[in-house]
């Protein structure tokens, strides 16, 4: 006399099921998280998230610095306001490299169109008479700082490349330094950037 095998119920048929379903959906999400972990410390980005400024490591935080304005009072950082900052801290006596990056940081601003007012650009005295060139100089947002060289010190490779022109940072609305522009950048990418910074807050 032959023996029946012995069917599993179909109550283990579904715990099996469910414990195999489980497993798979564990191991696709840590899959994608590692997979993610190994793009994100190759240093790989995608080409949506690519910035055509340097993003600066560590950021520099100015948010305990409260920068003097050349008309007396402090510029406050003041985040709720959602005000991203332009900043530059030209040498004494720049001339045409002054004239340069006015006219193109007059020309980023005016392209912002409405959002141009939620960008201030913060333009660091080299010197008490602080002439900045126009049309700079009819900005609304446009905002002198008095000389500081404790302040000036603190952006990074400020006169990296002087013989080319002035760099220019990008600060976001809580005081942070988070973008450098090396001298003689094209303002077409510094405008772009701004685009996605002023979506994201």
């Amino acid at each position: 006399m032959t023996s029946t095998p012995v069917q599993p119920a179909p109550e283990q048929q579904r715990n099996r099921r469910g414990r195999l379903v489980l497993l798979a959906i564990a191991g696709l999400f840590f899959g994608v998280m590692l997979v993610a972990g190994l793009l994100r410390f190759s240093g790989w980005r995608p080409a949506g998230s690519n910035v055509h400024g340097e993003m600066l490591e560590p950021l520099v935080d100015l948010r305990e610095r409260a920068p003097a304005l050349h008309d007396g009072g402090t510029y406050a950082w003041n985040p709720p306001a959602r005000t991203w900052r332009i900043a530059v801290a030209p040498p004494a006596d720049c001339g045409v490299a002054c004239d340069k990056v006015a006219a193109d940081l007059d020309k980023v601003w005016r392209l912002m169109g409405r959002k141009a007012d939620r960008i201030d650009i913060l333009w660091l005295c080299p010197d008490a008479a602080c002439v900045v060139p126009s049309p700079l100089a009819e900005d609304r947002t446009l905002r002198r700082l008095r000389p500081d060289a404790a302040l000036r010190a603190t952006l990074p490779r400020v006169d990296e490349g002087a013989s080319a022109g002035v760099p220019v940072y990008v600060l976001d609305p809580n005081g942070f330094v988070i973008l450098r522009y090396p001298p003689g950048s094209d303002p077409g990418g510094l405008r772009a950037d701004l685009a996605k910074l002023l979506k994201l807050i």
